[in-house]
């Protein structure tokens, strides 16, 4: 069986001060698998963005646990939590987050040089199939072209997770194809967990997995039997 990587434990979040609280996260629990796909489905408001925040170590929870192997993320400090998104994590934005000012391997090039065990960034550029690009700057690249190059980006960490913010939601649907075979490739080949926030059902036939999403709770958790690949998705 693969191993555990990611746990939670009666993870709850919430907003704001007496009388005005908003429960963004209540009560999740779930168990996350080396090299699993997993979609988190859901309509707006119904938590996934604040799951996803502290899957990453970019928000603390109210209340409940989280471990990422053997480490209790709910216990690192400010620094512990720094070096853990640094090191472990790998982020796919929906629109993209690259510096404008520098070429495609520039921007995976500076997400190298911040961790100790990197991949080569042309060995990522060349994973998403831009390595003749890499001296463009994102204005000269397509949409599908730049959410290419922010996951090599992310990917050149050699991340032990990778987490999608709706990564297909500024792509029409032939890039969205792209990027998602791309992702599934990435986990193939890295061995990472994918897992990818999104409104669109579609993706929950390429998943292993899926985590139904509303007001604030994970509803129910479904295994796919046979998932397809993103030719194969209903769009």
């Amino acid at each position: 069986m693969p191993e555990t990587i990611l746990r939670g434990e009666a993870l709850s979040k919430t907003y704001g001060s007496a009388g005005v609280e908003v429960n963004a996260l209540t009560e999740a629990a779930f168990d996350i698998a080396a090299g699993e796909f997993i979609v988190v489905l859901g309509p707006s408001g119904s938590g996934k963005s604040t799951l996803l925040n502290m899957l990453g170590g970019m928000d603390r929870p109210s209340a409940g646990h989280i471990w990422y192997r053997d480490r209790e993320l709910t216990q690192l400090n400010d620094v512990q939590l720094s070096e853990y998104r640094k090191d472990t994590v790998g982020f796919v934005f929906q629109f993209f987050n690259l510096i404008p000012s520098l070429t495609a391997r520039e921007n995976v090039a500076l997400a190298a040089s911040i961790v100790s065990s990197p991949m080569n960034p042309d060995e990522a550029l060349s994973m998403v199939g831009l390595k003749e690009r890499s001296r463009h700057f994102p204005s000269q690249l397509s949409g599908g072209e730049q959410q290419r190059v922010s996951i090599a980006r992310a990917i050149v960490k050699n991340p032990g997770l990778l987490l999608c913010d709706e990564p297909t939601g500024a792509l029409d649907s032939k890039n969205s194809i792209a990027v998602v075979n791309l992702l599934l490739e990435v986990r193939k080949r890295l061995g990472c967990a994918v897992i990818t926030i999104t409104h669109n059902a579609g993706m929950a036939q390429v998943a292993d997995r899926v985590f139904y999403m509303r007001d604030g709770r994970i509803e129910r958790v479904e295994v796919n039997p046979a998932p397809v690949s993103a030719e194969e998705m209903t769009w």
